[in-house]
């Protein structure tokens, strides 16, 4: 086994659990497509491999780079409507407490829903900037503004 390759396997082992979890819960229209929107990220992360050079955390840079992947993905798919949904099949959302709230952040749009996912999945202000190309006050902002506007719709 190659150097790189197993340096690859060993960051997918230690980021498996956050890919897993964004390509289970990100605004996905069906529980099957997990699997392959996973294995889309698993190919997108070695695809760039090569060029990460740590100018990022390895969690900021594997998210960002799931979160573009699972956005080209939706925009390849475009309007088509999703498959039936097999019996016993779910989607499991981050907030299923709150489902209405789920449903108020899943509508938010590029890259405010980015930025409200990140921020509750614990990055700082600085990484998620990262992640979305952003300035932190921009961050920052648009994060003040997007919970104001979901506290709102939520308690309407």
């Amino acid at each position: 086994m190659q150097a790189d390759e197993k340096a690859f396997r060993e960051l997918i082992g230690r980021q498996r659990d956050l890919i897993w979890a964004l390509c289970r819960t990100y605004r996905l229209g069906a529980a099957w497509d997990t699997e392959d929107a996973f294995h889309e990220v698993l190919v997108a992360l070695w695809q760039g491999f090569g060029s990460y050079g740590g100018r990022s955390s390895e969690r900021t840079w594997v998210y960002r780079v799931a979160v573009n992947t699972l956005n080209s993905l939706l925009r390849r798919r475009g309007n088509q409507p999703a498959p039936e949904m097999p019996e016993g099949y779910e989607r499991v959302a981050a907030g299923d407490d709150y489902p209405d709230l789920a449903h108020l952040i899943e509508a938010l749009p590029e890259p405010d829903y980015t930025i409200v996912r990140a921020h509750v999945e614990g990055y700082s202000y600085a990484e998620i900037g990262r992640i979305c190309g952003l300035s932190v006050g921009a961050v920052s902002m648009r994060l003040v503004r997007v919970l104001r506007k979901l506290r709102k719709q939520y308690n309407q």
